[in-house]
């Protein structure tokens, strides 16, 4: 967001700044349990816990390691079922005999460890810390800010540094009405 051309961040043009920050831990087991509802997960792997050592992961990182898991099953399940289709073909009579139900029914926790050694933060601690400096410089800029107050009925102003009853540059002067 600091290569953007300062022209873009001008009233009227791109007037809001949404920081969505990584997920905490609470989130991370959301997008977890999000990204595997419709894949066989085995009962022994603990969203939690992958949750709890995925600090700093965004949830494009988390989502990568759950398809990485998934890619992983489906290979070791075609990888089996190649290996049985060999053993079919050397052995026709003990064909009868092999279990014909899938060898690899869901995701284990051996898939999770083993996408886990692919893993990695793409959001740095530095690039955290550049775009919320980013965020406040741009709320800096964009001026009254939090400062802006009207002035009360008793006529003096609730502005800081404010005179009275003045009303800075706003004059019931007929020629300033550009709808007369």
């Amino acid at each position: 967001p600091d290569i953007i051309d300062p022209a873009i961040l001008r009233p009227g043009r791109l007037d809001q700044l949404i920081y969505i920050p990584l997920p905490d831990e609470k989130s991370r087991e959301a997008i977890f349990r999000a990204s595997l509802r419709k894949s066989p997960v085995a009962r022994d792997v603990d969203m939690g816990y992958i949750a709890k050592v995925t600090h700093g992961f965004s949830g494009a990182d988390l989502t990568e390691i759950c398809q990485r898991a998934c890619k992983l099953a489906i290979r070791q399940s075609i990888e089996s079922e190649i290996r049985r289709e060999k053993e079919r073909a050397s052995n026709p009579s003990a064909a009868m005999d092999l279990d014909e139900d899938d060898p690899v029914p869901e995701i284990t926790k051996a898939h999770f460890e083993e996408a886990m050694r692919f893993a990695r933060r793409s959001v740095s601690d530095n690039d955290i810390r550049k775009y919320e400096m980013f965020a406040q410089t741009l709320q800096q800029s964009r001026g009254f800010g939090t400062n802006f107050r009207f002035p009360n009925a008793s006529g003096s102003s609730a502005a800081p540094g404010g005179t009275g009853g003045d009303q800075g540059n706003f004059h019931d002067d007929p020629e300033d009405d550009l709808y007369s």
